[in-house]
């Protein structure tokens, strides 16, 4: 029998004696193997994370990465001798049938073409969030996930944690009454200071840099547009640039909205609104906004408004929570706060766990926290996609349903930043009705060579 075709075979049985209720159309492997494990995105410390997380433990088959300067550390201190690539979709041609399952850990301009490449080929991923650049990426990797029955997951890491399922567990239990309003906040980024995570260039074209030795510059841009290269573009300042990264809050906000958008099951927002905004040069993202999202009512629960705060504020003003003896929205350390009639919930840039306003209401549910209803999750993101995969747990907690919706959220708020305005979004059709000139960053346009999912 050939190595796939017992990989389908024994990891289906495990699946199906263990988790009933789950059924993987393509498992990885039997619960007592190893998976077979390869990289696209090899440097620093965002690779350092699912290597320690649980990587380390199976079988590490190949890397990829553009940048093979920054990956120099890591490859030493793996001491792998295992294939290096500097183009994942070559890797994903050489070696498919040895490959498993990939983790994605690309700036997110190039998550999507990479993760489709990946489940085309029947491979379990694991992609770092956001999800995707555009909301159609996110809707077809959704349509992916169906069709290829692979096992997935977005790396939120909160999402695995004990501390979201104990505050879901808090509002389903009614602790703090009806949610009409949710405030989350970051305070970053600080676009006037000099940071390592974010790079605010003079002009727009900003300078022309010489190419680093050991980046291939024409793969790092990927599926965009190719333009003469500029430093503050690589590494961790990308995030910066509307056409690479999505700012503060594409970066942060998978993790702090995770806890309202699971516990109160938010779908997309009919209206997204840039209420505030500090000038910036055309396609860099701001030192600042305020974003207001409004989503409907859906089942018990009424509508919901979500202000969304990032880089310098005046904290004492933003998101006052008088009526629980909260001075502001980031009281007791925290990022994010579902507001409710009895009560409020506090969660951090992270999730994490829960903080309960007033203090009363806190002391009783100290004394006495609701019952644990949801599964807890053992070993950490990683470790239960791999247990997924191995057909040894459940479908993991972020996976592409989830977490497509969350990144479209997301996405809609970074649009309403980007441009400063009003988005009204047609949810069923995946349209902006106040203003379809923005449609074209629903679906980017992408360079050739870079196309996928276009059947779907």
């Amino acid at each position: 029998m050939k190595r796939r075709s017992f990989i389908k075979t024994s990891g289906a049985v495990a699946a199906s004696s263990v988790f009933p209720s789950f059924v993987i159309g393509k498992p990885g492997k039997s619960a007592n193997s190893k998976v077979n494990v390869a990289f696209i995105g090899s440097g620093g410390w965002i690779a350092r994370q699912p290597y320690k997380q649980g990587c380390k433990d199976e079988n590490l088959v190949a890397f990829c990465d553009v940048d093979r300067e920054l990956c120099a550390e890591n490859m030493k201190a793996w001491q792998t001798t295992q294939p290096f690539y500097e183009d994942f979709r070559v890797m994903l041609d050489k070696m498919h049938k040895d490959i498993d399952a990939v983790v994605i850990s690309t700036p997110d301009h190039t998550h999507y073409a990479a993760t489709m490449a990946a489940m085309e080929r029947g491979i379990h991923v694991y992609v770092q969030k956001p999800l995707t650049h555009n909301i159609w990426q996110s809707r077809t990797l959704l349509k992916a996930k169906n069709k290829y029955k692979v096992v997935t997951q977005m790396g939120n890491q909160g999402h695995a944690g004990a501390g979201i399922r104990a505050s879901v567990e808090a509002y389903r239990a009614g602790l703090i009454g009806d949610v009409s309003q949710v405030f989350a906040l970051n305070s970053g980024p600080d676009m006037r200071k000099e940071s390592m995570h974010f790079d605010n260039p003079a002009t727009m074209p900003p300078p022309t840099s010489p190419i680093p030795k050991g980046l291939n510059w024409d793969l790092w841009q990927g599926p965009t547009k190719a333009r003469p290269f500029y430093d503050g573009y690589i590494r961790k300042k990308w995030r910066s640039f509307y056409d690479y990264g999505l700012g503060m809050l594409g970066d942060f906000g998978c993790h702090t909205l995770d806890t309202p958008v699971w516990a109160l099951d938010l779908d997309a927002p009919t209206m997204v609104e840039c209420i505030s905004r500090e000038k910036s040069l055309k396609g860099v993202i701001p030192s600042g906004s305020q974003v207001d999202f409004h989503f409907p009512a859906k089942g018990d629960r009424g509508p919901v408004k979500l202000t969304w705060f990032d880089g310098p504020q005046d904290w004492e003003k933003v998101g006052r929570i008088d009526q629980f003896g909260l001075k502001a929205a980031n009281s007791l350390g925290r990022s994010c706060w579902m507001v409710g009639t009895k009560g409020a919930i506090g969660c951090g840039t992270h999730a994490g766990h829960p903080a309960i306003a007033p203090g009363d209401l806190r002391k009783s549910y100290n004394e006495k926290k609701p019952a644990e209803t949801i599964a807890r999750v053992q070993g950490g993101p990683f470790r239960e996609w791999l247990s997924a995969i191995k057909g040894e747990g459940p479908e993991p907690g972020s996976n592409f349903t989830y977490s497509a919706k969350l990144t479209e959220i997301i996405l809609l708020g970074v649009l309403a930043q980007r441009f400063n305005t009003r988005i009204e979004w047609d949810a069923m059709n995946g349209r902006i009705t106040n203003r379809p000139e923005l449609n074209v960053y629903v679906n980017e346009p992408v360079r050739e060579g870079w196309a996928y999912g276009k059947d779907l």
